[in-house]
């Protein structure tokens, strides 16, 4: 019996005046994908909060845990923290790291993180009740910004490294929108790969059909799960070459 509301802008003036006619004691948000204005963050006599996908200062922004896979990092995490005016910039509440593995896609490491936030939430659920949940001053100077992908983003560079190009297939597999490359006019998304072990031509040259072998800038990749964005096959030939 909680009321959902699906408001097309939470800042519209109506709903920050029903907000306010809640007065409600606490705020929460939870991969909230707008900012909120500050009259809303206001209102609640407890204070308002976010759970970001990272472990700020870094990756503030959009796409966090998609952005951090692409990088290649062996760690992220969550954080709860102070909502303000910036995106992401307000005090630290707590964290929790969680590890990534070098076959984890997005999808995996965005429910290891699920599983964080419930522990710190667990862990500062009293505090924040309470009024008295602690404030740590984030480092600037350590900061970095993100903004949000589109589809288009998922394009494959060959010419980039086998490491860049399969941490790139890993960040926007299912269920984001995939990795791409263009041949001869068709579309091919590359759902999952894993670098190659061999000599490497030029980028985007296929090797071996099968398996299907792919030269990049430095190294290559095996594309082990593939589709064709229509119904249609394409036959691939040894020498032809990718999205150049």
């Amino acid at each position: 019996d909680i009321p959902v509301h699906t408001p097309e802008s939470v800042n519209s003036p109506d709903w920050i005046a029903r907000i306010r006619s809640w007065a409600p004691d606490l705020i929460l948000s939870f991969y909230y994908r707008s900012m909120i204005h500050e009259d809303i963050l206001a209102v609640p006599r407890l204070g308002a909060f976010n759970m970001h996908g990272s472990l700020l200062p870094k990756y503030r922004g959009r796409a966090p845990i998609n952005w951090a896979v692409l990088h290649g990092e062996k760690e992220t995490g969550v954080t709860l923290h102070h909502m303000v005016k910036r995106a992401d910039a307000g005090d630290i509440v707590d964290q929790e790291a969680v590890p990534v593995g070098t076959e984890d896609t997005a999808r995996d490491v965005f429910s290891k993180c699920v599983r964080a936030g419930r522990v710190v939430l667990e862990r500062q659920l009293d505090a924040l009740t309470a009024g008295t949940a602690p404030r740590h001053r984030q480092d600037e100077s350590q900061a970095t910004y993100f903004g949000g992908r589109r589809p288009e983003d998922g394009r494959i560079d060959w010419t980039a490294s086998a490491e860049s190009i399969y941490n790139l297939i890993r960040a926007v597999t299912n269920p984001y929108p995939g990795a791409f490359t263009d041949v001869d006019g068709k579309r091919m998304f590359i759902w999952w790969a894993k670098p190659a072990v061999g000599p490497a031509g030029s980028p985007g040259q296929v090797l071996s059909v099968d398996p299907l072998i792919v030269s990049t800038g430095s190294g290559s990749i095996e594309v082990v799960n593939f589709e064709w964005d229509d119904e249609d096959s394409h036959e691939l030939m040894i020498g032809q070459v990718l999205g150049m």
